[in-house]
């Protein structure tokens, strides 16, 4: 069967076989998205080559591949949900300030590194490597946390907060970075809808609801029409289309789609409609971005590349040095044993770090081996440290601070 005529068959087929491996009781539990990623790369034109995601027909005068369209709506999912989960009230206050402040650090530090590997022939778009080694990928470590009861705990808030900043802040500079150019009078006009789409989305989450729609979109929540979902999926495509558009990323508006939604979704009908959105990025949209990241990740770069395969090991340590470093900013928030496990935690990376090198790799002429090597660095920051931090937490547990003592400006 070729595999290439039906993409969303094949995606959806992966997708649930990796959910299914990541639930294999293990103690070093797999995440889906790693799965994803694998599984991709089995299948992919680089190892058993069932699938070439290669373009298939035209559109706007490109040839564009079914993978490769359904993958960018993916990725704008990933980021809409990146800011949908973005909870800054949470962690107010000085866990915040911590937060913010050690990202900083990072973003230094990073700098510094990106730097010097510019000596490497081969690197280049030093800035995009340094944004991808300050990201967190919060996102595969939280239920872990959850699990063990530490969310609500000292160490659980300042983590979370760490994790928060470091998906937020890099997902911001990426996407202003990648600004591109459009005629002026295209881009104050594109501008000013972005803006008063944006003001009609930020009225109504913060008060402005009118009775009639209100009941509107409770009544259609449960009904066939599914009315308050489509409206999701119209405004998520409608800012990432627009703020494409204005000449920024696609992934900025997604990210503020997903911001701009949450102030509204809260309370017993917030929770069904949350249900809903995450089911169908996560268990539709999302998989289409990762499992195509796996199909097309150059590893032929390293069979002709000993670089490439020597990036590996110095990357996943760039992921723990450059966002474990600000753990010295903490010494009095958090207890001795808890230094190298949030060091651990806010180390670990890989979504993010296949989204931003993605958009290199597409916009900004970052070399593919760059990106290979650092997504699977990315890979086993997940694999490693967050199952290394667990393990040195759990003899800490009983003794973790309570999450008052943290609270405060």
């Amino acid at each position: 069967m070729d595999l290439n005529a039906y993409p969303i068959l094949t995606v959806l087929i992966i997708a649930t076989a990796s959910s299914m491996l990541a639930e294999i009781p293990s103690r070093f539990r797999v995440p889906a998205v790693v799965w994803e990623m694998i599984l991709g790369m089995l299948v992919g034109p680089h190892l058993l080559g069932f699938v070439h995601p290669i373009g298939r027909f035209t559109m706007f005068g490109e040839r564009v591949g079914t993978y490769t369209l359904l993958a960018e709506r993916g990725l704008a999912a990933l980021f809409f949900m990146a800011g949908l989960d973005l909870d800054l009230k949470r962690v107010r206050g000085r866990p915040l300030q911590l937060a913010i402040t050690g990202w900083a650090v990072s973003l230094g530090v990073a700098l510094i590194a990106a730097t010097l590997l510019r000596m490497i022939p081969f690197v280049h778009a030093p800035l995009m490597i340094a944004l991808a080694l300050t990201t967190t990928a919060m996102g595969t470590f939280m239920p872990t946390l959850h699990d063990a009861g530490m969310l609500k705990t000292n160490f659980g808030t300042n983590v979370l907060a760490a994790g928060a900043v470091g998906e937020f802040l890099p997902i911001i500079s990426a996407a202003l970075f990648m600004t591109r150019e459009v005629p002026v009078w295209n881009e104050v006009l594109l501008m000013l809808g972005f803006v008063a789409l944006a003001g009609v989305a930020v009225a109504i989450a913060l008060g402005f609801r009118p009775p009639g729609a209100v009941k509107l979109l409770s009544r259609t929540l449960r009904s066939s029409s599914q009315l308050p979902v489509l409206l999701t999926l119209v405004i998520l495509f409608s800012f990432a289309v627009l703020s494409q558009k204005i000449g920024l990323e696609s992934v900025l508006g997604a990210f503020s789609a997903g911001m701009i939604l949450r102030l509204a979704i809260e309370g017993e009908q917030g929770a069904m409609f949350r249900e809903k959105i995450d089911a169908i990025c996560f268990g539709f949209l999302i998989p289409f971005f990762f499992v195509w990241s796996g199909m097309t990740l150059d590893l032929d770069a390293f069979r002709h590349s000993a670089a490439a395969i020597f990036l590996i090991p110095l990357f996943l340590a760039l992921f723990l040095f450059v966002r474990g470093l600000p753990i010295i900013l903490y010494r009095k928030d958090l207890a001795k044993g808890e230094m190298v496990p949030f060091a651990l935690y806010s180390g670990t990376a890989l979504p993010l770090v296949v989204a931003i090198t993605n958009i290199a790799v597409t916009g900004e002429g970052m070399n593919p081996e760059i990106a290979t090597s650092m997504v699977g660095a990315g890979v086993l920051s997940v694999l490693l440290f967050p199952a290394a931090a667990q393990a040195l937490l759990s003899r800490n547990i009983p003794t973790m601070a309570p999450l008052k003592d943290l609270q405060g400006v």
